[in-house]
């Protein structure tokens, strides 16, 4: 019989460094699998969380159309930039959730389809630029689209300067189909419209702002409201909510406060927050009477799922207004 040659030191050598080698990928192979797991595992929970936030979001704004139809007209829920809160687990089909819903009339919003020179003056005063000219250019510019003539008003902007600015296209000389279309009219940068869009709307149709359902920051803007009387005002609209009593009257020479009627446009922000600290936020723009099924109460004219960068009704302020000046606490 031939005898086994012995392994040399030098091959022992080689083998437990092959082995460890081996041992090494499979730990490294091992952890990567791991790593994709766990990576997918809260991916998973991420979208599910999400989506989870964007349904009891769309709950709070079915809630709140169901309040706004409440036969008790202090019950009702007010559109004037009002926050109410909801906890009700059954009501949100969720009990890890709280919802924040946030009500605006668009008639408490300046039209910038029937808004005239001096309420449209009046908003650009206050725009955050410093330039004088600019904020004067974009009232003409803002008329010169909406108008039906090529006739260019002072510091307005009709074909000739859009072509002169580079751009493709000329303003519509029709009324604005929605507040986006902002962003079109020359010298209407981003910052400048995500200042004005929660000021304006193309709703209301109205040449004036109702400032019994105007918010904070609306009050703010308009040229012939006095700065000193806003905040009582504010405190007492929260006030008589609490309190079950009837919305104040105006100080600024407004009628009293109505319900909402048919053919009011109202928006609708709904603000979903999980115990886990996902949110979603649903912005809806509705209609009272006339919906697109006979017996429907509201007709949902836009709707958008928001980003919380948006602003959140969770912050410390909204706006202008501190969260205190909004929140209805206790609300039943």
């Amino acid at each position: 019989m031939k005898k086994e040659k012995a392994t040399t030191p030098a091959q022992q050598g080689f083998a437990l460094v092959l082995v460890l080698w081996v041992l090494s990928l499979l730990t490294i192979m091992a952890g990567s699998f791991a790593l994709s797991m766990r990576r997918e595992t809260s991916i998973i929970a991420s979208i599910k969380n999400n989506a989870e936030a964007a349904a009891v979001a769309e709950s709070g704004i079915a809630i709140a159309e169901l309040m706004l139809l409440n036969p008790n007209q202090d019950k009702r829920w007010r559109t004037d930039g009002t926050i109410y809160p909801i906890t009700d687990a059954d009501a949100l089909g969720s009990d890890n959730a709280e919802v924040r819903v946030r009500l605006l009339a668009e008639t408490g919003k300046i039209d910038i389809n029937k808004a005239d020179q001096k309420l449209l003056a009046g908003l650009m005063a206050q725009l955050p630029v410093e330039d004088e000219q600019q904020r004067v250019k974009l009232v003409g510019a803002i008329l010169d689209w909406r108008d039906e003539d090529d006739l260019i008003n002072i510091d307005g902007a009709e074909q000739k300067e859009y072509k002169e600015a580079g751009l493709s296209y000329q303003p519509r000389n029709k009324p604005f189909q929605t507040v986006d279309e902002l962003q079109l009219v020359l010298g209407v940068d981003r910052t400048i419209y995500e200042w004005l869009e929660p000021l304006v709307t193309v709703y209301s149709g109205q040449p004036n702002v109702n400032v019994q359902y105007a918010s904070k920051d609306v009050l703010q803007v308009l040229p012939d409201v006095d700065m000193d009387l806003i905040d009582d005002y504010m405190a007492a609209r929260l006030e008589s909510i609490t309190n079950g009593s009837p919305a104040p009257a105006s100080p600024f020479g407004v009628g009293e406060t109505k319900s909402a009627g048919d053919g009011e446009a109202l928006t609708l922000v709904s603000e979903a927050l999980l115990d886990d600290g996902s949110r979603a936020v649903i912005s809806a723009v509705i209609k009272a009477g006339g919906g697109a099924q006979a017996g429907q109460p509201f007709q949902v004219l836009e709707w958008h799922r928001n980003t919380v960068s948006d602003g959140s009704l969770f912050a410390d302020t909204v706006g202008a207004s501190t969260i205190s000046e909004l929140l209805v606490k206790n609300y039943k």
